[in-house]
């Protein structure tokens, strides 16, 4: 997400210097990476009194060139139990902490920024404030490994975790077999944090999902070597977890005929009542009238009468940080992706565990991403030559991505060998426009898509308010210039309404579900958006960019529905609310998110509307998304290759509505 960081300074709080004169007698370093890219690192000092343990540590990484810095201090008795937790700093690029836990007795006096308070010590706590410091995870683990790994510990200030044994995964690292336990934590992150760990409890590798949502791998520094290894077993626990939680209907073998629903056809705009669908196989075979089509015997049928039948939906911009995306996606009828940019080894495998049928998500279309090097860049897959360029498009190629992604540190030189090796090779290529270019300049060097709306909006003259008139002649010129080169826009307008809300307004108003969504998402986005005056400043902006989807959909410029992650699932819901709100119908809205996203990569014969011979995704809405566009968020079955997921069960498996 594009925001302005207002980076705090953060002073010493750590004031027991008078009580520490002795050399600490252990430390430890993890090492930060973010897309497998090393961008920072945490360490620990351990100091051992004759009454406690203290761990004093220095957290700090820098994320696309917004340094996030974070210092805590631990103490617990020398048995393990926690006495006190300080910690203040940032946790991603938007968000800050600022809390203290001490505990006395069955008593522990809280705060959390400026709110302080007292409450009692329930058995089995611990002080804890989300994923970062890694350090406090590990002395947690030890913790519930010394009382004899309970169901569940309770966390301070607020909620809960659940840590559970994976098994044992043995690894070869420098010549030898190392053996590391493998565990889940869930309850501090939304989702499962995988951790493996030695013997003793000492953390070697936690992947966890930072305070924005993004992937974060802490590896303790003499192990980092394993950690692309580690990633790839992420996705296939994480994806397992998932398999063996949930039935799915037996493609091969079963026949299936959804009856009595108004089929809805996204081409046309036209609508077949009381119709029946026929899926064997995972493929559509029929669609028609009912009295015209005749159910096999022995078919499953699935009644949605009063229902509407629509193609699956699409995500144009996803960025599948962890397993418990395969699930949210699918329980809002999200049953095809576009990942744009992710962890190489990481994607491949939560691909291949949802198409190997041992994971459950939606179909996955892999947008591979390029950066430049530089402060800002992203990831390692960077290119600054165009010998680099065609490496590591070719590498995509090979591994079955289907299509390049261009991210912000790209040199402008460097663009045009990235788009000429991606046509050679049939790939398209989509992204941010580059640091020091235009979009005019991205589109002349061969870019096909663009992502994230403010890079039309950087083409356009403005008001003084930073208002658009688009009747204005030089915003005219450049709607053509869009059009005229064929340019898929991905609005993601959604993420610029939640970045800069007001704070001080219902964010129910943009997500009606919100408390339903997992506590530790709730934490993620209360207090995202913008102070009241900055967002009363910024609102002529956004809005701009939300009039612009109806300016290049009238001009006949492909858009596609994104979201950019957000609410998982649910955001798509938003973005397509937002398309009706600024002007679309929702028949134009929906065709966003299916069959236009399908025709742009080049599946609309197999897939992105409900006609025979295509691949049978598809859901039931309890309610007429025509009439109201709002209606999508009732979803009440999802069939997606021919399986028949139950949206309830897909969202208790990922703790909605807990």
């Amino acid at each position: 997400m594009k925001k302005p960081v207002l980076l705090i300074t953060l002073s010493a709080f750590f004031l027991n210097a008078s009580a520490q004169t002795d050399l600490p007698t252990d430390s430890g370093t993890f090492l930060l990476h973010k897309f497998e890219q090393p961008i920072g690192k945490e360490t620990y000092y351990v100091h051992k009194y004759k009454d406690a343990i203290h761990y004093t540590i220095d957290f700090k990484f820098v994320d696309r060139g917004s340094p996030v810095p974070l210092k805590a201090e631990l103490k617990v008795n020398p048995v393990g139990d926690p006495l006190e937790l300080t910690i203040k700093g940032s946790t991603s690029r938007f968000s800050k902490v600022d809390d203290k836990v001490t505990i006395q007795g069955n008593e522990a006096s809280v705060r959390v920024n400026d709110s302080s308070y007292t409450q009692k010590v329930l058995p089995l706590s611990f002080p804890v404030a989300g994923y970062s410091p890694g350090t406090v995870q590990q002395a947690l683990l030890q913790y519930w490994k010394k009382h004899h790994e309970p169901a569940s510990i309770h966390t301070l200030p607020f909620g809960s975790v659940q840590i559970k044994r994976g098994g044992v995964d043995k690894l070869d690292f420098n010549g030898k077999t190392l053996s590391l336990d493998r565990f889940t934590i869930s309850g501090l992150v939304w989702g499962n944090e995988l951790i493996w760990a030695d013997s003793k409890g000492n953390l070697i590798c936690l992947i966890t999902n930072d305070a924005e949502g993004d992937k974060l791998e802490m590896m303790s520094a003499p192990y980092e070597t394993l950690l692309p290894e580690l990633l790839n077993k992420a996705a296939v626990y994480g994806m397992q977890l998932f398999a063996k939680a949930t039935a799915q209907t037996n493609v091969a073998d079963e026949t299936i005929a959804v009856t009595g629903g108004t089929l809805v056809d996204v081409v046309t705009g036209s609508g077949i009542p009381d119709a029946v669908v026929l899926i064997r196989k995972g493929i559509i075979t029929r669609t028609g009238k009912a009295g015209s089509i005749t159910i096999p015997a022995g078919a499953k049928v699935i009644n949605a009468q009063g229902k509407t039948i629509l193609p699956g939906l699409w995500d144009m911009h996803s960025h599948f940080e962890q397993a418990d995306w395969g699930p949210a996606y699918l329980a809002a009828g999200v049953t095809t992706v576009r990942d744009c940019g992710n962890e190489f080894g990481y994607i491949n495998a939560i691909k291949n565990a949802i198409d190997g049928g041992k994971g459950v998500g939606p179909n996955i279309l892999k947008a591979g991403i390029i950066d430049g090097k530089g402060p800002r860049a992203l990831g390692i897959i960077q290119a600054d030559t165009k010998e680099e360029a065609i490496k590591a498009v070719d590498r995509y190629k090979e591994n079955g991505f289907a299509q390049i992604k261009i991210y912000s540190s790209a040199k402008p030189e460097i663009v045009k060998a990235i788009c000429d090796e991606a046509h050679r090779l049939g790939l398209s290529v989509t992204g941010h426009i580059p640091e020091g270019m235009t979009l005019q300049q991205g589109v002349d060097s061969g870019m096909n898509m663009v992502n994230h709306m403010q890079y039309v909006y950087a083409m356009m003259k403005k008001a003084p308010d930073r208002s658009v008139n688009f009747d204005d002649s030089a915003n005219v010129a450049a709607i053509n210039f869009i059009k005229q080169h064929n340019v898929v826009v991905d609005p993601t307008i959604g993420v610029y309404e939640l970045a800069y809300r007001n704070v001080k307004d219902d964010i129910t108003q943009l997500e009606p579900a919100f408390y339903n969504l997992p506590a530790p998402l709730q934490a993620l986005f209360k207090n995202m958006g913008a102070e009241p005056a900055q967002a009363a400043k910024i609102k002529p902006v956004v809005t701009s960019m939300l009039q612009a989807v109806k300016k290049l959909y009238d001009a006949g410029i492909p858009i596609v529905a994104g979201t950019d992650m957000g609410f998982p699932g649910y955001s798509l819901d938003r973005e397509l609310e937002l398309y009706v709100a600024a002007g679309l119908t929702p028949l134009q809205a929906l065709k966003t998110a299916t069959i236009i996203p399908a025709t742009v990569m080049k599946v609309d014969k197999q897939t992105g509307s409900v006609e025979a011979g295509k691949q049978a995704d598809l859901i039931i809405i309890d309610g007429d998304p025509l009439k109201n566009i709002s209606d999508l968020r009732k979803v009440s079955v999802v069939i997606k290759g021919g399986r028949v997921y139950d949206p309830v069960k897909l969202h208790q498996m990922v703790e909605f509505g807990k």
